[in-house]
């Protein structure tokens, strides 16, 4: 018993740098400019924090927001000063999923003149809204996302987007309708259970932290989201003292080792790493570890 309290308060004091960062990144700001539903800081170098606020509207997602998303992650991907990424939601959940009043032009009164045409531009709309998760798995940079409360519809197409998942509190997880921006594809390997995928899909039930976290949805849980978003800090932390040439290598190989067969996979990460290996990154570890260093006093260019 002694010893778990001194293991508690260890780990707690080591989260204070990362609660007093937490303190710092404002949830009540709204959003950075050019956007209207993101907000973009940089609470620890060289971590890029992006937080959905639209609390005023459970976060749901509008219009703006769906394009928002593809501009924001297209600029972190190409950005030489971000390693890794957190994202979370403002407000008392994480996000309520569409924003139906937005959104119903566009589904439900597609343009066109006949069938023809108003399926090709439904067509359309449909894969721009998949681009608006997509491009989270495209980003090579990590994206850990912090889910508190509830997490529906569209919310699951996001975070089944994202590398890795942390929650806070009362999780509720809910697909709602026939999914067609992720979840169908992403979450039967995200979980490894396609009779579950299958009861949730069929049923909408709801997911709650518990079995999220039994079936491996979340991979931490967090007393609340103070404590959550200081542990995604850490945790990015950790991310960005490795190199980063290894780092995004190992997310994009990981991705294409999900679609394809070993050997494939293989092939891939043999052709990729006869071009990688040659980093100075690799002798840099690798002196550092002779050295019986910390990998914290290595320094790695930006990539």
């Amino acid at each position: 018993m002694a010893y778990a309290l001194r293991s508690a308060f260890r780990k707690q004091a080591l989260l204070i740098p990362f609660l007093n960062a937490v303190r710092g990144m404002s949830s009540s700001g709204g959003p950075t400019p050019p956007f209207t539903t993101l907000s973009v800081t940089r609470p620890a170098e060289p971590t890029t924090h992006v937080e959905f606020c639209r609390p005023e509207k459970r976060n749901a997602m509008n219009k703006a927001y769906w394009l928002e998303m593809v501009d924001c992650f297209n600029q972190i991907a190409q950005d030489s000063e971000c390693r890794v990424v957190v994202f979370s939601g403002a407000g008392k959940l994480f996000t309520s999923g569409i924003d139906p009043m937005s959104m119903a032009s566009d589904i439900l009164q597609p343009e066109g003149d006949d069938t023809a045409r108003i399926s090709w531009n439904l067509r359309r709309v449909i894969t721009q809204y998949q681009e608006t998760f997509s491009v989270i798995e495209k980003c090579p940079k990590p994206v850990i996302v912090a889910i508190h409360g509830a997490c529906i519809g569209a919310g699951v197409d996001l975070i089944t987007a994202c590398d890795i998942r942390l929650h806070a509190g009362c999780l509720e997880v809910d697909i709602g309708l026939a999914a067609d921006v992720g979840t169908l594809q992403r979450l039967p390997s995200v979980i490894g259970s396609r009779s579950l995928v299958n009861e949730l899909a069929f049923t909408a039930r709801k997911m709650y932290a518990v079995e999220a976290k039994s079936y491996g949805l979340v991979s931490r849980v967090f007393p609340d989201k103070e404590t959550m978003m200081a542990g995604a800090l850490e945790m990015a932390g950790d991310i960005t003292r490795k190199s980063p040439v290894a780092v995004q290598g190992t997310k994009i190989n990981l991705i294409y080792s999900r679609d394809h067969s070993v050997p494939e996979a293989l092939n891939y990460i043999n052709t990729w790493n006869m071009s990688m290996l040659q980093t100075q990154d690799l002798m840099k570890s690798a002196q550092a570890a002779m050295e019986k260093k910390n990998l914290k006093e290595v320094t790695f260019s930006k990539l």
